[in-house]
């Protein structure tokens, strides 16, 4: 079976590149399955499948031991303790649970994977090549669809390009960039989910979106996230003056759920009037904050902030789409032969505020789905189509238009962002929504004339790709008539007793019109 992998970029760009924290995993004998399944039940709020949460955890300990054996160099303990991996903990989590590599764990996974990807012979790697669209032909008398292919872009000669194949997976990251602050790479624009979304797939819980509460704040840092393991290590939170302020929101302080911290420094910032508030690690020896957090001491440094020293400057930002793609166990979607992982999809692990270091995890544990799936699949006879069909043509041409001045998109973007930011962010009302639904829908009607008028560019894509990726975010948040997890609206600060998944889809005109009524 032969694989051809299309990255947007270079290949290692990505939000798991840059993942800090670890990968969760029960390896300690203090701790078991049934605490990892119960604190990451209670981090999502309700909204958790049990059945994908058991699963997961219970493979946890399988996934350390394939990954080890791929390369990744955890950090080892050197303590004395029985253990041999040396185990954090970080928010949510009851026991140390989290495998590390230092502070630059999904850089370490990431350089082992590509590695041993790059020796496999059977993949062929296109980098800066961006998918535009899902290809998409109906099955069992229009019932259904299957997915056979993508329109992809490559940039280098801004040529679309044709690609088929039995089975197609999406793993493009999550939708982040879609507001003015983020922890994510450039690259987390929504893709996967908004071409997904135009597919017509199902998409559920894009209202939670997860606001890191702890990104370096400096107009030079583009939003550098301060590791959760940081608080986990002893770090507090505090005031300009000094003041830890986290004990009046939750008895768990510091090591609250992401949701419950985000939410504290949000209201202290806006009681207090400040720009920022302050994590402070100083009080802990400098050779143990310089070797358990050797990149961020780095990275700090290039601004002048010494953490051995003194408090660190940050705020929230988003960091993480809980929702996505709707998907079964084995990472299927509702159009065959398509599959999603990671933060592009929607599994159900995450529920309503996805717990610490359980990403990483997912990824894995649904990427060993998929393959087993594909390959209980291909065991039958599949007639492929190899023709391009008319179709495909008639989407092609239309990419041949005229050029556009660049300060156009630049400009949707950010009042696109700003408008995220102000009105969907960490805390939201009616109000605020249902005028973001009202200008996004403007934005909308823009950006799609500018995209089937101009030339194609992997900037307009991503502009287009952005506003579905609003508007879908927006509908689901009207949708939700409580307050849970990472959505909270102060119209609805109660949260039913029976909570139920917000699912869109484009093709139920319906329910878009229910809510342009209201």
């Amino acid at each position: 079976m032969s694989v051809a992998l299309i990255s947007k970029t270079q290949l290692h760009e990505g939000s798991t590149y840059y993942a800090q924290g670890g990968i969760s995993a029960v390896l300690s004998k203090i701790d078991s399955i049934d605490q990892h399944v119960e604190d990451t039940m209670e981090a999502g709020a309700g909204l958790c499948k049990e059945q994908v949460v058991k699963a997961v955890a219970k493979d946890s300990k399988k996934i350390i031991e394939w990954l080890l054996e791929q390369g990744v160099k955890f950090t080892k303990n050197n303590s004395g303790s029985s253990e041999k991996l040396h185990l954090t903990k970080e928010g949510g989590h009851t026991h140390p649970r989290i495998v590390h590599a230092a502070d630059k764990t999904g850089e370490a996974i990431q350089e082992s994977l590509i590695d041993k990807l790059k020796k496999k012979i059977n993949v062929e790697i296109y980098t800066h090549h961006v998918a535009v669209d899902l290809i998409t032909e109906t099955i069992n008398d229009r019932s259904k669809k299957k997915c056979i292919g993508a329109f992809i872009l490559n940039t280098k000669n801004n040529i679309v390009d044709t690609f088929r194949a039995k089975y197609i997976i999406i793993a493009t990251g999550g939708a982040n960039k879609v507001y003015l602050y983020t922890s994510n790479p450039d690259t987390s624009s929504g893709d996967g989910i908004a071409m997904a979304y135009r597919a017509g797939c199902n998409i559920s819980n894009m209202e939670f979106m997860q606001f890191h509460p702890t990104c370096l704040y400096h107009p030079k840092a583009k939003s550098f996230l301060i590791s959760e393991s940081l608080r986990g290590e002893g770090g507090k939170l505090v005031l300009p003056n000094g003041d830890e302020f986290m004990h009046k929101y939750d008895s768990r302080g510091v090591l609250a759920p992401r949701d419950i911290v985000a939410r504290a420094i949000d209201s202290e910032m806006k009681n207090h009037g400040l720009d920022y508030v302050l994590l402070d690690i100083s009080h802990e020896k400098s050779s143990f904050i310089k070797k358990r957090f050797p990149n961020i001491y780095k990275k700090c440094l290039e601004f002048n902030i010494d953490i051995t020293k003194e408090a660190i400057p940050v705020v929230p930002a988003t960091h993480y789409t809980c929702g996505g793609i709707d998907i079964d166990i084995n990472a299927r979607t509702n159009i065959s032969n398509l599959y999603a992982i990671g933060e592009v999809a929607h599994s159900g692990l995450h529920g309503a505020n996805r717990m610490a270091s359980n990403s990483l995890l997912e990824c894995i544990y649904f990427s060993k789905k998929v393959l087993k799936d594909i390959e209980k699949k291909n065991r039958k006879k599949v007639n492929e189509k190899k023709d391009i069909l008319k179709n495909d043509l008639n989407y092609l041409t239309k990419f041949k238009k005229d050029n556009y001045e660049s300060v156009i998109i630049k400009h949707l973007w950010k009042e696109i962002r700003t408008l995220m930011w102000d009105y969907v962010g960490i805390v939201r009302t009616n109000e605020r929504l249902l005028k973001a639904k009202i200008r996004t829908s403007i934005y909308k009607k823009e950006i799609e004339d500018f995209f089937e008028s101009k030339t194609i560019s992997s900037d307009i894509i991503e502009l287009r790709n952005l506003i579905y990726i609003a508007e879908i975010i927006i509908i689901s948040a009207l949708s939700r008539k409580e307050s849970r997890g990472l959505h909270y609206n102060l119209n609805f600060p109660n949260s039913d007793k029976a909570p139920k998944d917000t699912i869109i889809n484009i093709n139920k005109k319906n329910k878009l019109k229910l809510y342009q009524e209201k």
